[in-house]
């Protein structure tokens, strides 16, 4: 999720407050001033802002702050402490019912996102062992069964469709999956362009039919606060369980984030951070308020790794790299599983310490077209040239640069980075540390491009 200008703001008003050895109550509200002005712009509900600045005000100007020996630390943490809270504390997953299937009802507005978070939720689920199945119930939306129906195949789910009534098609979808052995249906509704009375009615039926055990609105985090709108009145007809939040990748500001709990009582369970099927994340408030405030979130980053990872492939790996024989092969592996994981800009977000700005890490900017060169040269070699990459010669390289499209020293700088993350590996495993990932800095460092 993207929240550039907020977490730039707010690291500039806490500079301000690190410079000072001691804080007075002046101190701190002049830094509440600029994280008033920081949150509003960032889209965050005007009362909600308001809330939240006298709580931290009344726990940043007491005694045990304004004397610490770190009182900017511990203004920090009070914030920290409070974004938290404010969006709810902490992750609210999905309830189980004790006797499956679980019934989950999606609902929202048309374009918010609701076919494609059904299909990335029951991917989701999948991987976690459960048998998903998915009904098409936006029977008005041109196409929508058929994009439902694609996107079940992809994730590898059953699909039911159905004619005629939306609420007949919506029950009888819930009942053949049940008999089917699912242990949570997912059911897809139609949306409008606007709330309207039909929709809704159609909605509550449907809600009262199939008597779902989660009701999810689905949102469009750019339409910042709107949505929020959208979420009040939803809450208000269908009595929700939570929300899930699509497009955080292209919100820079994140208010809908931080204001959906306060505006609605209800907590945002799921965030769209991209396009792919898998790119759908559990909402931590804990860890989204350490990525505002540009401590990280290493935890989440984790979580990618090892989603992304097949275990086998990283313990086999593991024993090459023992042996010191770790291959141009391995490398291009590692590239690969390292892009599965997400854009490596959203990634450099995870780590503490990375100032604001996306794709930057210590005046560094990742260049996404070099990590393709780097596949398509790596795959324009010879397998023996792979395993092998010290017979690469002159005539070698030219070749390998034509069927890449690329130029001889853009193969001669690989084969550098290469050979420097072999180098280091072997250093790394003389020293008798585990290695799973096999990417040194230095090796990696020409896929970054410094700033001018």
């Amino acid at each position: 999720m993207a929240f550039e200008r907020l977490t730039e703001r707010l690291q500039e008003a806490f500079r301000r407050l690190s410079g000072r050895g001691k804080l007075s109550p002046a101190d701190v509200d002049e830094a509440l001033k600029e994280v008033r002005r920081a949150l509003l712009e960032a889209d965050v509900n005007f009362r909600v802002v308001k809330d939240l600045l006298e709580r931290i005000r009344a726990r940043a100007v007491g005694e045990e702050v304004l004397k610490s020996l770190t009182p900017a630390q511990q203004v920090i943490r009070i914030v920290r402490d409070e974004l938290t809270a404010l969006m709810g504390g902490e992750h609210a997953g999905i309830q189980f019912a004790s006797r499956p299937p679980t019934v989950i009802l999606l609902c929202g507005l048309q374009g918010s996102g609701k076919t494609t978070t059904a299909a990335k939720l029951a991917f989701r689920l999948k991987q976690q062992g459960r048998r998903p199945h998915l009904v098409a119930g936006d029977l008005y939306r041109p196409a929508a069964v058929d994009q439902l129906r694609v996107l079940a195949k992809q994730v590898g789910v059953p699909c039911h469709e159905g004619q005629g009534d939306p609420v007949e098609v919506a029950a009888q979808g819930v009942e053949a999956a049940a008999q089917a052995g699912a242990d949570v249906v997912l059911v897809d509704t139609a949306g409008r362009l606007q709330i309207d009375s039909e929709m809704m009615e159609e909605l509550r039926r449907t809600r009262d039919r199939i008597q779902p055990h989660e009701v999810l609105l689905v949102l469009d985090a750019m339409t910042g606060q709107e949505a929020l709108n959208v979420a009040r009145t939803f809450q208000e007809q269908m009595e929700l369980t939570g929300l899930v939040l699509t497009k955080t990748d292209g919100d820079a500001r994140g208010g809908a984030a931080l204001s959906a709990l306060a505006v609605t009582g209800k907590p945002i369970k799921f965030v769209g951070v991209g396009e792919r099927i898998e790119q759908l994340e559990p909402f931590h408030p804990d860890r989204m308020a350490s990525r505002i405030l540009g401590m990280g979130d290493v935890l989440s980053l984790i979580e990618r790794a090892e989603a992304a990872m097949d275990q086998e492939d990283a313990q086999r790996l593991a024993e090459r790299i023992r042996e010191a024989d770790f291959t141009l092969e391995d490398f291009l592996e590692q590239l690969r599983q390292v892009r599965k994981m997400g854009p490596l800009d959203e990634l450099l977000q995870m780590l503490p310490g990375l100032p604001a700005g996306a794709g930057s890490l210590k005046g560094l900017q990742v260049d996404e077209r070099e990590l393709k060169r780097v596949e398509a040269m790596i795959q324009s070699m010879t397998p023996q040239e792979r395993r092998n990459p010290q017979i690469i010669d002159g005539s070698r390289r030219r070749r390998i640069a034509a069927g890449s499209g690329t130029q001889v020293q853009d193969v001669n700088r690989l084969l550098k980075q290469f050979e420097q993350t072999r180098a280091l590996i072997r250093q790394m495993g003389q020293a008798g540390r585990r290695i799973r990932g096999g990417k040194g800095r230095k090796g990696w460092g020409g896929l970054f491009r410094g700033r001018r």
